[in-house]
């Protein structure tokens, strides 16, 4: 399910109601374009139906949604999650927040809201790993490594006041009949809500033309310098990217993130090396061992079972061909995972390709860091379904792509 956020235009005033997933905002009353942007974490209050005079205060809870890869006794196992814990530690309060952010409308926190924000306590891993540890409890195999990718992450204020008893502001009920004797609001550090939401104009950096990008994208593109950017730290930074020749011009373009890392613990370096770690059906031959291997990894938001068939698949097809640095006139899917969500990827892609169990036997001595990094377009062609890449076998279900809106 999606959040779903109340907002107001910062030029103009103007209501508007953004889902979770939105990163561009468009006015519908001045036009005016903004990319939403933060420091940290997007932050969000739950609404509060209390009567008038309560001194509020605000208990956080992070918000986790996003795909879980773990690699437990040489197999990968995966699952999407849609979590929230506590980031303070209390047993007054619930330890979670339910379907609340999932059902109810959110805003976002500002510096003239009213109420004491009580500080979060515990990191947003540590909170993580609380859950991690619920979810595979039961499990009976040793995790060896373990990612989350395709992350939203936030922080949700949860409203409460207090008498005698503690009462959720959400519903305006009793939660704790007797509170202890000992209880003080300002044992919880905390004050007024410092936090503000970010905005970038979206025009070139370059040559002052406007960005383009669906609601959702992650990076934007000038058609007149013909050049593609993201907010990095309040800022626009130029990324660099190509685009694979089409068969049509109807072919659809998907973005993959084409990454060189440095690898330790296991010798991959080139396309030989690849063919002889994971077993791949072919010969190698004369030069192989001097293309360079590279991870590629999806640009965008599918089911985790999907977005890990994808990495596979592209990473062992090893794309190649001349890449075009001119836009096309074919259609171009959006960047919606992020590249340093994508790079959280890589030892999940490796451990999912190596086939020689030596290597699995010693994943702690695995180290990759990425070295070089570019967008890579790659062509598709559409069928009633599917969109297919026929040169290296690869498919995306249109069903699958839609139902990724959620995540």
């Amino acid at each position: 399910m999606k959040l779903v956020i109340d907002y107001q235009c910062p030029q103009c005033g103007a209501p508007a109601v953004l889902e979770e997933t939105d990163r561009l905002f468009s006015c519908q009353y001045c036009r005016v374009r903004s990319y939403l942007s933060h420091k940290d974490y997007f932050q969000y209050v739950l609404p509060s139906n209390a009567s008038t005079g309560k001194n509020l205060f605000f208990v956080p809870y992070w918000r986790f949604k996003g795909m879980l890869f773990s690699c437990i006794d040489n197999t990968i196992e995966h699952k999407f999650l849609d979590v929230s814990q506590q980031a303070i530690k209390s047993e007054l309060f619930p330890v979670s927040m339910g379907l609340r952010s999932q059902a109810l409308k959110l805003r976002f926190v500002s510096p003239d809201m009213k109420g004491y924000f009580i500080k979060p306590k515990l990191s947003f891993q540590n909170a993580i790993r609380t859950c991690m540890n619920h979810f595979f409890s039961s499990s009976s195999g040793a995790i060896q490594h373990q990612t989350h990718v395709g992350e939203t992450v936030s922080i949700i204020y949860s409203p409460f006041y207090a008498d005698t008893k503690l009462y959720d502001a959400v519903l305006d009920k009793v939660v704790k009949t007797k509170l202890p004797n000992d209880f003080d609001l300002l044992n919880f550090p905390g004050g007024e809500p410092t936090w503000s939401l970010n905005f970038i104009p979206t025009l070139c950096p370059r040559c002052g033309w406007d960005l383009k990008g669906a609601r959702n994208a992650l990076a934007l593109i000038c058609s007149n310098c013909t050049s593609i950017w993201i907010p990095v730290s309040n800022k626009l930074k130029e990324l660099k990217f190509g685009f694979l020749s089409p068969s049509t011009n109807t072919d659809v373009y998907f973005p993959f993130w084409r990454i060189k890392g440095d690898i330790s613990g296991i010798p991959l370096k080139s396309y030989a090396d690849l063919v002889s770690i994971a077993n791949l059906p072919k010969s190698i031959q004369k030069g192989w061992d001097k293309i360079d291997f590279y991870f590629w990894i999806p640009g965008f938001k599918v089911s985790p079972k999907t977005f890990l068939r994808l990495l596979i698949q592209t990473t062992l097809s090893q794309p190649a061909g001349e890449l075009n640095t001119q836009f096309p006139t074919n259609r171009i899917s959006p960047v919606t995972l992020s590249v340093e969500e994508a790079a959280q990827t890589l030892k999940i892609t490796l451990l999912s390709i190596i086939m020689n169990e030596s290597f699995l036997d010693n994943v702690s001595d695995i180290e990759i860091k990425p070295r070089s990094i570019l967008l890579a377009f790659i062509p598709f062609q559409e069928d009633s379904h599917d969109y297919v890449q026929p040169t290296y076998h690869i498919a995306i279900n249109k069903n699958q792509l839609s139902l990724s809106n959620n995540l």
